[in-house]
């Protein structure tokens, strides 16, 4: 089969297109046909060994190569393992990255598809079937389909953390990335009023997610416009940015708010004043992807159609070295998805 293997750490010339041989499942897995996959930051990570074993993530990334790569992705079930239904041949399915979660009271990612198994860059993939989400009759596209694990398994996994709920006023910055674009949609679907951060080129694309507001990030003092929104306050912040906006826009969040974090595009250290937190009761988060009742959550709302993606572009499979150049240039609005087969 033809499959777009990560052949070291690097750039995207790291990556090569080639015949490989195609996978069998084993007892409890699935084959499954691969219609579209996503490409994510966590792909990009892994492929330039941004997660190694010295990380504070606990993501140890891939341990040896070749790996196929491709953490997001659609497809029809071809073959099912020892143990598995076989009434799921030709099912439809959306696959959960996350390959292993942690013990504990919390269950944090541990091993994502394509890190530490192969995944999606490929015609074909074997995964556990406990993590092939049937979505059959979902409205949503293959391609569309694609383009919700990760970053929209993110999203649903803050809007969770955060308690966010009908009637409340949520700021997203880095809203028109793959993850702000996913909080945008489920939160609008919630019945959250949704303001939305980003710059004024991508602002239609934004309001087309469901956004209620959009302000200019680069366009004077964005504290200041967002007070006379909201003059008490947003209820929560759901933030895939970091850096300075943590800090400028945490006086923004009403007393007993909530501030979510899952990135930190603008930077991973910030300076904050403890008083604003504890003086007013509010509560800051970290969130890391999702757990699998949160993945559950995104696939009934895909089921349904309550989700639904922008798609900025699919490229072949073979051009698997500018799909991820075009990714890293981050100008465009939406998912970019490979399509394995012609």
């Amino acid at each position: 089969m033809l499959a777009a293997v990560l052949t070291r750490y690097g750039g995207v010339d790291a990556l090569e297109v080639r015949e490989v041989a195609a996978p069998s499942p084993g007892p409890g897995e699935v084959l499954v046909d691969v219609a579209a996959a996503g490409v994510n930051n966590t792909d990009v990570w892994t492929r330039q060994g941004a997660y190694g074993r010295d990380e504070p993530s606990g993501w140890l990334g891939p341990v040896d190569f070749p790996r196929i790569q491709g953490a997001d992705v659609c497809g029809y079930v071809a073959a099912t393992g020892e143990g598995v239904d076989p009434a799921r041949l030709g099912r439809r399915v959306l696959v959960d990255p996350v390959l292993r979660y942690s013990d504990g009271p919390e269950p944090l990612v541990a091993e994502v598809l394509g890190s530490e198994a192969d995944g999606g860059y490929a015609e074909q993939l074997v995964v556990r079937a406990d993590r092939a989400h049937d979505v059959t009759g979902s409205p949503l596209t293959d391609v569309e389909l694609a383009c919700l694990p990760i970053s929209s398994g993110t999203a649903i996994g803050m809007l969770e953390r955060a308690a966010v709920h009908s009637g409340e006023t949520v700021l997203v910055t880095g809203a028109s990335g793959g993850v702000g674009l996913g909080l945008v949609s489920l939160a609008a679907g919630r019945g959250a009023r949704v303001i939305a951060l980003c710059s004024a080129d991508k602002a239609d694309a934004v309001r087309a997610a469901g956004a209620d507001e959009v302000l200019d990030r680069r366009a004077g003092d964005v504290g200041q416009r967002l007070s006379e929104l909201v003059p008490g306050g947003v209820d929560a912040v759901a933030d895939v940015v970091g850096g300075d906006f943590l800090t400028g826009l945490l006086p923004q969040l009403r007393a007993g708010g909530r501030w979510v974090v899952a990135g930190s595009l603008a930077g991973p250290v910030v300076e904050l004043d403890l008083r604003t937190l504890y003086l007013r009761s509010i509560a800051l988060l970290g969130s890391t992807m999702h757990t699998p009742g949160q993945f559950a959550l995104l696939v009934e709302a895909a089921r349904r159609g309550d989700v639904r993606p922008v798609v900025a572009a699919t490229y072949p499979l073979t051009e698997v070295r500018a799909a991820h150049a075009r990714f890293e240039r981050r100008d465009q609005v939406g998912k970019i998805a490979l399509l394995p087969r012609p």
